[in-house]
């Protein structure tokens, strides 16, 4: 018998399985069916026989509708728990000898048989994949569902190991990739919206431009998250020139500086896991290489949900009355062609978004803004504050035309990161730190310092 082609017919089997779940849900299959399919999975024990039964529970899972996806998530959650006698047991034997081998029985009896099964369906061609978007899915439903929270803790635990460093392959995206995986840039991008593939190809092909990406080896071309470069000569303020189609390119040898313009998390699935800490560190890597002029690495990052804490400050009456009246242009038509008002909202917007970024906390004790945690935690410092920095329609509805510059040196990461995780101390410039002592005299009851 031919052993490798019945290998290959297997495969090919599956692998078509694979492109039939990725046509969604029909609500022809019951979840009942599914979670049969999920238990027979796991009293499996052999491999071809584990293989088919796990692209049968995926397929059926692609067919449940939203209602179905809900109840399966809640059976996973509820019938496939860690056995409690089994935990009771464990633990006393462990209790009563201290010794290793008690210790690892009692964490294989607390490990919920959720985690097995997950495992049991990754073994299917697409099955990673498969698995990602499923947790897309729960992750939709967890705000109204929090009782499947335990399930998200099981995806998050198995894929913090299954998308690790080690598997990451960085690869550069430029005008000669394969055009499956430009057009998933162009619908990935969460930053700055590629319009169309004109616009593609000016952010790719111009001299002055790089954008890398990592890849997974089981998601094959579905890219896991990009950042889009420009390289410029000093740090640049404001994104407009960098996305206009009639920017003038410079040759990439001229530039001293690498600005990361656009970061954009491509698979929802994976969030939770992080990447753009390595991303960061590996592309200025190759850009050192690459560019050995290049001397600055900065972000022109936005900075989302400023303009909502500045309208909630507005609204509770914090700032002094005449900070109230320069704010106001920001509701009117035509600040951006009037170098009065400009300069007017600058002189207080500057101030207000150093204090905002610098001294606003959430319940965890971390910087307000999303941006600032993602680059403080890299180890980034915050080195100024630029308006009108986005002056496009999102740009001032998010963030009131503000960007932000975070500098990453690569000497002081670590001691950054260091004082941002164990201290919460936002690193930043003595710019921003005179910007947001002058903030104190806009704000009610803020002692000036």
């Amino acid at each position: 018998m031919n052993f490798s082609f019945l290998q290959e017919l297997f495969s090919n089997i599956t692998q078509r399985d694979a492109l039939l779940r990725r046509r969604g849900g029909t609500g022809s299959t019951s979840h009942r069916q599914v979670v049969e399919a999920c238990r027979r999975l796991l009293d499996s024990d052999g491999e071809a026989s584990s293989i088919s039964l796990a692209s049968q529970a995926l397929n059926g899972y692609a067919q449940l509708d939203d209602n179905g996806k809900s109840r399966f998530f809640h059976c996973l959650t509820e019938d496939f728990s860690a056995d409690p006698s089994a935990v009771d047991a464990a633990y006393e034997a462990y209790k009563a000898t201290r010794g290793n081998t008690e210790l690892q029985h009692l964490n294989e009896a607390s490990e919920p048989q959720r985690q097995e099964l997950l495992r049991r369906l990754n073994l299917t061609a697409g099955g990673t994949y498969d698995l990602v978007r499923m947790h897309a899915d729960l992750l939709s439903l967890i705000r109204s569902e929090p009782g499947l929270r335990p399930l998200d803790a099981d995806f998050i635990h198995l894929f913090t190991s299954w998308f690790n460093r080690g598997f990451l392959v960085l690869k550069r995206i430029d005008w000669n990739t394969p055009a499956a995986i430009l057009e998933k840039i162009i619908h990935y991008e969460a930053v700055h919206e590629i319009c169309d593939w004109n616009d593609l190809r000016r952010r790719l092909d111009a001299r002055d431009r790089r954008c890398f990406a990592f890849f997974h080896p089981a998601t094959g071309d579905e890219p896991l998250i990009f950042v889009e470069v420009a390289l410029t000569k000093g740090l640049p303020d404001r994104i407009q020139p960098i996305l206009n189609a009639s920017h003038a390119a410079i040759e990439a040898e001229d530039a001293d500086t690498a600005a990361f313009f656009g970061i954009s998390n491509c698979q929802t699935g994976l969030r939770g896991i992080s990447f753009g800490n390595f991303l960061i560190k590996q592309v200025v890597q190759e850009l050192s290489s690459e560019l050995p002029g290049l001397k600055n690495f900065v972000t022109l990052s936005p900075v989302p949900g400023f303009r909502a804490w500045l309208d909630q400050q507005r609204e509770e009456n914090r700032f002094n009355e005449e900070i109230h009246e320069v704010l106001d242009d920001l509701d009117q038509e035509g600040w951006q062609q009037d170098s009065d008002r400009l300069k007017a909202l600058g002189d207080v917007i500057r101030p207000l978004a150093a204090y905002y970024l610098t001294k606003q906390r959430n319940p965890h004790g971390l910087p307000l803004n999303p941006v600032a945690r993602f680059h403080l935690g890299n180890g980034a410092q915050l080195h100024r504050i630029n308006w009108p920095g986005d002056v496009s329609h999102k740009g001032i509805t998010h963030g009131a035309g503000l960007m932000v510059n975070y500098l990453y040196v690569p000497d002081d990461i670590e001691r950054n990161h260091e004082q941002y995780t164990t201290e919460g101390k936002v690193v930043c410039s003595s710019t921003v730190r005179d910007l947001g002592r002058r903030a104190r005299k806009h704000l009610k009851g803020e002692p000036v310092t």
